[in-house]
């Protein structure tokens, strides 16, 4: 029963975050959200997943590597849309003809 417990938790909370996960992977638009935070959640995550491992606790190892995936792509996608407003605010405008 305690096992079945944690699953159904696991996979509440995993569910919980793919849908806004599946938006911003498919419309690749991220600037509703903070890279701060994500990448707070992902080590969080991160560390319920090396916490799972050393208990050998499967739901906790199956959620929190599941949405490691996923908020690491989303981590990537926001990591990536900032390098590229960096570099778009560093090029050179281009001058009007004389």
């Amino acid at each position: 029963m305690v096992q079945f417990i944690g699953l159904l938790a696991a996979c509440l909370t995993t569910l919980s975050f793919l849908p806004q996960a599946v938006l911003i992977i498919r419309t690749r638009e991220t600037a509703g959200i903070s890279f701060t935070m994500y990448l707070m959640f992902s080590s969080g995550v991160a560390a319920w997943l090396v916490y799972g491992i050393f208990r050998s606790d499967l739901p906790v190892i199956l959620a929190n590597f599941v949405t490691l995936i996923l908020a690491s792509i989303v981590l990537g996608l926001k990591g990536r849309d900032m390098l590229n407003e960096r570099a778009t605010a560093k090029a050179p405008r281009p001058q009007a003809p004389d």
